[in-house]
C-alpha cells in the first residue's frame, strides 16, 4: 500500500543520484535505486535555460534499518525536490 504526499525535502546527491535525503526532520540514507525516469514538459513551458524536465526516482531508503520505498521528484524549473509517495 501507498501513501502520497508531495512534501519538499532537501536531497544530496552522488554522481547525479539521490544519496540522502531529509524527510520530516529525519535522515534517510539511500539504499538503492529501484527505478528512475524522466517526463519532459510540454514543449511551450521550455526555455534554453530550462528543458522542463520532471526527473523521478524510486529508492529504497531508510533513517535507520528500517528501510522503505519512495518515490522522489526533482523539478529543473523550480530546481526542487519533492518526496512524492511512501510504501509500507
Amino acid at each position: 500500500m501507498s501513501r502520497l504526499y508531495g512534501d519538499p525535502i532537501e536531497v544530496w546527491t552522488r554522481d547525479g543520484e539521490p544519496a540522502q535525503f531529509v524527510w520530516r526532520d529525519r535522515l534517510y540514507s539511500v539504499r538503492a535505486v529501484v527505478d528512475r525516469w524522466v517526463v519532459a514538459r510540454e514543449w511551450w513551458k521550455t526555455s534554453e535555460t530550462d528543458p522542463g524536465e520532471r526527473r523521478f526516482w524510486r529508492v529504497q531508503a531508510g533513517p535507520g534499518r528500517v528501510v522503505g520505498t519512495y518515490e522522489l521528484r526533482f523539478d529543473t524549473a523550480s530546481a526542487g525536490w519533492l518526496l512524492l509517495r511512501a510504501w509500507d
